[in-house]
């Protein structure tokens, strides 16, 4: 039973079947996949996939959900580096769609691919028992401008592009029905609904050759520390912790730990990055001139281990986040 494997057992049982392609640029497990054009280029590619019943919350429009379609894959390049270019759409459609609903998912398709200068090129259309929506990104790049999740080393600068937790904070209201202010529960449920990918910011710090390694935050802040150290064989100790003051206002009403919706709720689709230390000024401004913004929250260290050091002194980030089969990850 594949149940209680978890997403990521189950795909390590599936790459150990697959024969590696001579040359790839890029392992098998990362973000993306490439093939390498041998003109100094990559092309570049990324799937991912929205089921109704597990990635569409209560409250959540056709026409958001195809659009998030297209989000959770454009982030993944925006994480490289790679600026999107064309996506292909498969779809699994219940046949109690209406013509109205088909309507929607379009609709949601282009407007999610234009808004980041990309076009649906076509796709595939079947009859399923539940709404799935399965998008593939593709894009090119100068090879040495390609951002990987494993090149941090001891004395980077851990960074991100944005507060979290407002997100797991907008689940518990749509799931859960907890109250917010009209205000905050506007920002947390906009967070779920309508999220962002931060290609701008990708792109220019893929173009300062000073971010080390990379990855978007789709499975929460705790597991995206987690997986770049892995693939970097070292640790991080985290200063601060960048929680959204939505979600310290609402944990605080409900009796919740900020540091838990910030560490471990995921779909955040900001990015984690490591920045050479010395370096730090040009990859701040970068990302200041296309209009993003950039956290310090840590160091990376040679040591394996990944701590918070907090007030009441040094504690283990555990390495968890979303992942499906496991229903109670979050």
């Amino acid at each position: 039973m594949v149940e209680g494997l978890g997403e990521r057992r189950i795909i390590e049982i599936l790459l150990r079947q697959l024969e590696v392609m001579p040359g790839v640029p890029v392992p098998l497990g990362d973000d993306v996949s490439a093939i390498d054009l041998n003109d100094g280029r990559l092309a570049v590619m990324k799937t991912d996939m929205l089921v109704g019943r597990t990635d569409v919350p209560p409250g959540m429009s056709l026409w958001q959900a195809a659009r998030k379609a297209v989000i959770m894959n454009v982030s993944d390049l925006a994480a490289k580096g790679v600026r999107p270019a064309a996506i292909l759409a498969s779809l699994g459609l219940p046949r109690g769609l209406t013509e109205g609903d088909v309507e929607q998912i379009g609709r949601g398709l282009n407007d999610g691919a234009r808004e980041y200068g990309a076009y649906v090129l076509g796709g595939d259309t079947n009859e399923a028992s539940d709404l799935v929506i399965s998008c593939a990104a593709f894009g090119t790049c100068e090879k040495r401008f390609f951002m990987r999740r494993s090149g941090a080393k001891p004395g980077d600068l851990v960074a991100v592009t944005g507060p979290f937790g407002k997100t797991a904070a907008g689940l518990k209201v749509l799931l859960e029905g907890l109250p917010a202010s009209p205000k905050v529960r506007e920002t947390l449920v906009n967070a779920v609904l309508m999220p962002r990918a931060r290609l701008q910011e990708g792109l220019a710090l893929a173009q300062t050759r000073a971010v080390t390694a990379s990855i978007d935050s789709s499975d929460g802040l705790a597991w995206s520390l987690h997986e770049i150290s892995r693939a970097s064989r070292g640790g991080f100790t985290i200063e601060k912790l960048p929680i959204a003051q939505e979600a310290e206002e609402f944990a605080e009403a409900h009796g919740l730990d900020p540091a838990e919706l910030a560490l471990y709720g995921g779909e955040e689709y900001e990015l984690v990055i490591t920045v050479k230390a010395e370096l730090w000024k040009r990859v701040e401004e970068a990302v200041k001139k296309v209009g993003g913004s950039l956290t310090k929250i840590g160091l990376a260290t040679r040591e394996p281990a990944m701590l918070f050091k907090g007030k009441e002194g040094a504690v283990p980030i555990e390495a968890r986040g979303w992942e499906h089969f496991k229903p109670h990850s979050k």
